[in-house]
């Protein structure tokens, strides 16, 4: 809104040195528009900042001053008339709004200065662009408080569903304890009792001891499933350490496995999206947990090759006996599924005693 009250000053103003033109003192007449265009842009500018009722008021009133010498100079022209529209529409987003109503609708009658019969004949459109002027400004005010708050709505909204969410998740680990507690409590109790039926007969029914045993083993095991799933649930996502260090700790666990393993990083090292990051990292799991099981090689290899500004590829080579058949697995398809959803592409090529390079290329 601001910017089109610029916009529609420095439009009056041009409009008003074309009418005064013919005056007997063009010069003068554009001087006083400029002051009042002047005042209207920057001045109005400065005190909407300020935010302070009397200076608003001064503003207003020094505006009126201004304006009546341009209206007494250029008479109720467009030009004057569009100047008149901006000072009614600054005066309502300054003042109260009662005031700035009368001021719209006393300001037309102070600067016309007509008889009655001139009034009636050209005042009425100039009165009657001043209250649309005002009315126009105060819809459009409401409509961008009501916008402001909305926004304030939503950003509470979201704020309110983020601590749902988190009470919900909150509750749901609290059933799980309780899971924990009353199922885990029951199992152990129930292995408690059958291990000391079995020690009670076991020197005098071996047989009848085993059995006991055999169901107390059943039992732990029903607790161990049951502790797993409530692990699981109760287990929080964490955040992931950088691709780098990821990708040093499954060359570490490679070498203390018996396969050397080297972590080459070459390009212009930067942080990837998290979607790329977990692709390339199951990537280098996959084909190192491949060339443990599979490739009887000596050592491998793993490039972290950051090409260019928009890619980044990963290779896994090894001195193995190669694959068997090439690009089989339910591992090379995930990976492949992955690289694809990223517009990447994954690259494998063996040959029997020469090893193995996997590559992978996605976009990051």
């Amino acid at each position: 809104m601001k910017r089109a009250l610029v916009v529609l000053a420095c439009l009056a103003l041009v409009t008003l040195a074309v009418e005064v033109t013919d005056a007997p003192h063009p010069v003068l007449g554009i001087g006083l528009a400029v002051g009042y265009t002047l005042l209207a842009t920057v001045g109005f500018l400065w005190v909407e900042r300020q935010r302070r009722w009397a200076l608003s008021a001064a503003y207003v009133l020094v505006q009126v001053l201004l304006g009546y010498a341009v209206f007494g100079y250029g008479g109720a022209g467009v030009g004057a008339t569009l100047l008149l529209c901006v000072l009614v529409s600054q005066a309502v987003l300054l003042l109260p709004l009662p005031v700035a109503v009368v001021l719209a609708l006393a300001v037309p009658l102070v600067h016309l200065g007509m008889s009655p019969g001139a009034f009636v004949r050209n005042g009425l459109g100039v009165l009657a662009a001043a209250v649309f002027t005002a009315v126009v400004t105060e819809l459009l005010r409401r409509e961008q408080r009501s916008r402001a708050e909305l926004a304030t709505a939503h950003e509470q909204l979201r704020g309110y569903a983020a601590q749902a969410e988190e009470l919900a998740t909150t509750q749901e680990r609290n059933r799980v304890a309780r899971d924990i507690h009353d199922g885990l409590g029951h199992h152990l109790t129930v292995v408690q009792m059958q291990v000391q039926a079995a020690r009670a007969v076991l020197g005098t029914d071996p047989d009848r001891a085993d059995a006991v045993l055999a169901r107390a083993q059943d039992s732990a095991t029903e607790a161990l499933a049951e502790v797993r799933r409530s692990v699981a649930a109760l287990r929080a996502e964490r955040p992931r350490p950088p691709l780098r260090t990821s990708l040093e700790g499954l060359a570490a666990e490679a070498s203390a496995a018996g396969i050397p393993t080297e972590l080459r990083v070459t390009g212009d090292v930067r942080p990837l999206p998290a979607d790329a990051e977990e692709s390339l990292f199951r990537a280098a799991q996959e084909a190192l947990t491949n060339v443990r099981k599979h490739a009887e090689a000596g050592s491998a290899t793993v490039v972290l090759d950051f090409r260019g500004p928009a890619t980044v590829r990963l290779e896994v080579c090894d001195d193995g006996r190669g694959l068997v058949a090439r690009g089989s697995g339910f591992g090379l398809v995930g990976i492949r599924e992955r690289a694809a959803q990223l517009g990447g592409r994954l690259d494998v090529t063996s040959a029997p005693g020469g090893g193995t390079t996997l590559l992978v290329e996605v976009p990051g």
